[in-house]
């Protein structure tokens, strides 16, 4: 049977990559450092995942699985030096430990054989690959620096499978069960695979690969984040509750198209794909059995503030293309208004400006960081909702106006 180390037992991994891998025909070694899930899955070999959604739900038995502890060098290493393939889903600052690891698989697979290892990168960050490859490659000689271009394919995916937290009511009597919308396709980057691309369920290979990334993370993500700031704005525990709300789901659905808008003339696709992506998007929202909240959903806004992140990278991409971010600048005010909520930093402009300036790297004037302002200040006089859409629409026709 072919192998496949999946490092990572949490939500992701166990509740699509790891899934995915073993109904495409894999033994799947798990690498994690939660002592109950590796033993449960040495002992059982097998976990439920259930697909839930607003009909119902189905509980599918994941098998011809096992797992090592990271803490265990020897035993980890071994597994990866043996596999056919192998995929990471940890998380983007838990990257760095386990770099070791892999280190020293790699020098017991390569003493062993020259066949290739790609290694499928499943983290919801930037240039995943290229951050790994820096990490991997400081640990190695010049000549294992080589070895490693010749052998090693680091293939970005984009993981668009919503799994929420895990709630004891969601693990119904198996603290093993993860629960996970049905949505399973895994575009991954072609152009970065060493030999043959695998035959795994779902998986897309596409290239140029950059466009998926941004459309998962500049539609997807940032989408969802707007619609977990705005929601906790307005005191709703869930995305579907938030959703559910008319003017936030005009501010989302709108933000959304503004990305879409500016991706179809970055990358010259066709909008209209895109349009149905967004709609399908929304429906996913709305899956109220996911029990996804605002509040996990919005989690780090530092990090979604990023420069080149969710709210800014397509803020910026926008101004780019030529398309006016006003929608998208109300789910960044969101996200501000949050991290000094969360810091129990005061709330004012001044704050504002130095998150932007800081976080963002937003120059104070910058035409980002005054229409982020703008918004903020909605937020910081208690406005509502509704206020925010008009004036993010307001703002749209103003543009437009200037434009004719």
């Amino acid at each position: 049977m072919k192998q496949a180390v999946m490092y990572g037992g949490g939500n992701i991994g166990r509740g699509f990559i790891g899934a995915t891998l073993s109904q495409s025909g894999y033994e799947v070694t798990f690498i994690d450092v939660a002592e109950p899930v590796i033993q449960a899955l040495q002992e059982k070999h097998c976990y439920p995942v259930r697909y839930v959604s607003g009909e119902g739900y189905e509980d599918v038995l994941i098998e011809n699985v096992t797992a090592v502890s990271g803490n265990d060098q020897e035993a980890a290493s071994e597994a990866i030096a043996n596999c056919d393939i192998m995929a990471t889903a940890v998380g983007a600052r838990i990257l760095k430990f386990i770099v070791p690891n892999i280190v020293a698989g790699l020098r017991k697979r390569w003493a062993r054989t020259d066949v290739p290892l790609n290694i499928i990168i499943c983290e919801n960050l930037n240039d995943a690959n290229k951050i790994l490859e820096g990490m991997l490659k400081e640990q190695l000689s010049e000549e294992e620096r080589a070895l490693f271009d010749a052998r090693v394919g680091l293939v970005e995916a984009s993981i668009g499978r919503m799994v929420p937290v895990q709630t004891e009511e969601m693990k119904d009597g198996d603290p093993m069960r993860v629960c996970v919308e049905r949505y399973g396709f895994l575009p991954v980057d072609q152009a970065a695979f060493k030999g043959e691309v695998p035959e795994i369920q779902n998986l897309v290979p596409y290239e140029p690969f950059d466009f998926y990334i941004k459309r998962k993370l500049f539609i997807h993500n940032m989408g969802h984040a707007t619609c977990a700031y705005l929601g906790g704005y307005v005191g709703r525990k869930y995305i579907y509750q938030a959703i559910d709300d008319p003017e936030i789901l005009s501010i989302v659905e709108n933000a959304m198209l503004e990305s879409a808008m500016a991706l179809s003339q970055k990358y010259g696709v066709e909008l209209e794909p895109l349009m149905l992506h967004i709609t399908d998007l929304l429906g996913r929202f709305r899956n109220a059995a996911l029990k996804d909240t605002c509040k996990r959903v919005g989690g780090d806004p530092a990090r979604k503030l990023g420069a080149a992140d969710r709210l800014i990278g397509s803020s910026l991409l926008c101004m780019e293309m030529g398309v006016m971010p006003a929608y998208i600048a109300v789910g960044a005010a969101g996200a501000v208004y949050r991290y000094l909520s969360e810091a129990g930093t005061e709330q004012s402009y001044d704050a504002a400006k130095r998150v932007l300036r800081e976080i963002s790297c937003l120059p104070d004037g910058h035409a980002l960081t005054e229409l982020i302002l703008q918004m903020y200040g909605l937020y910081l006089e208690g406005e509502t909702t509704a206020m925010m859409r008009r004036y993010a629409q307001k703002i749209k026709v103003t543009n437009m106006r200037e434009v004719i």
